[in-house]
């Protein structure tokens, strides 16, 4: 939980920075483009404030009221930041976007809002290479986009989806930023501004979509199970098979395993009873 936290944290830290640059920016250069650009950084930051507190949610203890635990808590706010993403985010650049093609205004002072977008680049690319080296850790062999589709921790994705997002969309704003100096065309800006929209739309829609499935309820990543037989052994001869295994991720590193098992035939009630009690210990 500590590693989740430091990326937060990480993360939080440099979209308060761009935000501040972005906006001045935004003003000096009255770019839309970079509008855009501020407003998505101040929503990824109040996005990292919920993180955390889904973070903080998820670690309660379990208690009468939910016996299982407070895991999944984690899952909604994470499906709440996407949905600000698309809504704050995206939905809004893209209106910005269609505004300002059809009342185009002068971008001014590019120099400026260039420096800061390379300043700002250079930040989110540092906070986007964090995320992937602490998913390089958590995923060992497996694919990027595999680990992307099946990984349970949804906080580190929302992180990477936000961060990686940024610095696409920071090209795609320095990108129209120089068309629209170059042509004289405000409209190239304006273009920017809808360019980064889609992106953010993108990126929310497949990032709600991931935390969709873990907050409805998502089985554990298929080594669980498969961990889970490879238990059934000689140090385990009494449990002869597992018959029937269902896995549900409850919250990052909480699973519910409930499983049917075949025991071997003439044992005492007393030694069906040590010998499950054996094996659940050695499954968890």
């Amino acid at each position: 939980m500590a590693g989740d936290t430091k990326q937060i944290f990480q993360s939080l830290a440099v979209n308060l920075i761009i935000a501040g640059a972005k906006g001045v920016a935004a003003v000096f250069t009255g770019s839309g483009a970079m509008l855009a650009e501020t407003l998505h950084s101040t929503a990824d930051c109040s996005n990292q404030l919920l993180l955390l507190l889904g973070v903080k949610a998820s670690a309660k203890p379990p208690d009468d009221s939910h016996p299982l635990g407070y895991g999944r808590d984690l899952y909604f706010w994470s499906f709440v930041v996407a949905l600000l993403l698309f809504s704050g985010g995206g939905v809004f650049s893209i209106y910005e976007g269609v505004h300002k093609l059809s009342h185009p205004e002068p971008v001014e002072n590019v120099w400026m809002g260039l420096a800061i977008l390379i300043f700002s680049i250079c930040l989110e690319g540092w906070a986007t290479w964090g995320n992937l080296k602490e998913m390089k850790k958590r995923r060992g062999d497996t694919p990027l986009f595999t680990y992307l589709q099946n990984t349970k921790d949804s906080d580190l994705i929302i992180l990477f989806g936000e961060n990686s997002a940024a610095v696409l969309g920071l090209l795609f704003a320095i990108g129209s930023l120089l068309l629209a100096w170059q042509t004289g065309n405000a409209q190239w800006d304006a273009i920017g501004s809808i360019l980064i929209g889609v992106v953010l739309v993108g990126v929310a829609i497949f990032l709600a979509r991931e935390v969709k499935s873990l907050l409805i309820g998502e089985s554990a990543d298929p080594t669980v199970e498969a961990a889970v037989k490879a238990t059934v052994g000689p140090k385990h001869p009494n449990i002869e098979a597992v018959l029937r295994l269902i896995s549900v991720q409850q919250g990052p590193g909480e699973v519910l395993v409930a499983m049917k098992v075949r025991v071997k035939a003439g044992l005492t009630t007393q030694e069906v009873v040590d010998s499950i009690n054996a094996f659940e210990q050695a499954v968890h």
